[in-house]
């Protein structure tokens, strides 16, 4: 899986970035797409956006490959990449009111996606967490002006999930270390573990919502400022969260709680 945003529709955290130094300096999202390709010549596909947007992934594989499914699945405009299982995706389709329907958790999650877009009646935080296993996804919402971001990974990291920056700025998200490291250099991390990330509110533990996120910078074996660990801060909290009323647009709860 790889998801390519530009600067006018996602930023990444500013610990992310690191210098530049010696061989390893980040390519342009272009480069960074078809080399994508080019490690997957026969089953890779992709879809590019005009506001500054990519996402691609690797068609469906047989999950001993992997450790993990990998879907990949559009609904009214918004675009889900989804890796891993939900273990209790029956009962959340009964309470998004999906039964009935042939639904996966990609789907799932647009559809959890659009209702906290469009109604807010919990926290996002609270949302996510109703989600129960070993997963992580990127959802990309093209019918916001300049496109919306929102990714998470569970709790336990079972799936992995890596961030770095492009030679433009650009966020790169892929489930493939190696990638990243090529593609972006020196700037780039694992995605931390139980966080989401949204473009308009940034990095948040959708565990401990109330703690901050601490960036711990990374240092490679040669002695070089590699990006950031990000870890939730247990010793600073903050003093209250928002409350969302059922006509809230809950995106709007990022910026009261911005990290």
């Amino acid at each position: 899986m790889l998801a390519i945003f530009q600067k006018q529709v996602a930023h990444a955290p500013q610990e992310l970035n690191s210098p530049r130094s010696g061989a390893a300096k980040p390519k342009n999202p272009d480069q960074i797409l078809r080399d994508f390709h080019a490690a997957h010549p026969e089953d890779a596909f992709s879809t590019s956006f005009g506001g500054g947007a990519a996402l691609a992934c690797v068609a469906a594989q047989p999950r001993s490959l992997y450790g993990y499914q990998r879907m990949f699945c559009g609904l009214d405009d918004i675009y889900c990449v989804f890796m891993g299982t939900l273990n209790n995706l029956s009962s959340l389709m009964r309470q998004y009111g999906l039964t009935g329907r042939s639904t996966n958790e990609a789907l799932l999650v647009i559809e959890a996606y659009r209702t906290l877009r469009d109604r807010g009646p919990y926290p996002a935080d609270q949302v996510v967490k109703d989600l129960s296993g070993s997963f992580a996804f990127v959802v990309f919402d093209s019918r916001k002006s300049s496109g919306a971001v929102f990714a998470a990974q569970s709790t336990d990291g079972g799936v992995p999930l890596h961030w770095g920056v492009a030679a433009d700025g650009s966020v790169v998200i892929c489930d493939d270390r190696a990638a990243v490291k090529a593609g972006c250099g020196k700037s780039h991390a694992p995605f931390p573990a139980g966080c989401m990330f949204h473009s308009e509110g940034g990095l948040k533990s959708f565990e401990h919502p109330m703690n901050r996120i601490k960036a711990m910078p990374r240092v490679d074996s040669d002695g070089v400022m590699c990006g950031a660990n990000f870890r939730v801060d247990a010793f600073t909290k903050i003093n209250s969260m928002p409350r969302v009323g059922s006509a809230t647009n809950w995106a709007a709860t990022w910026d009261d709680a911005a990290i």
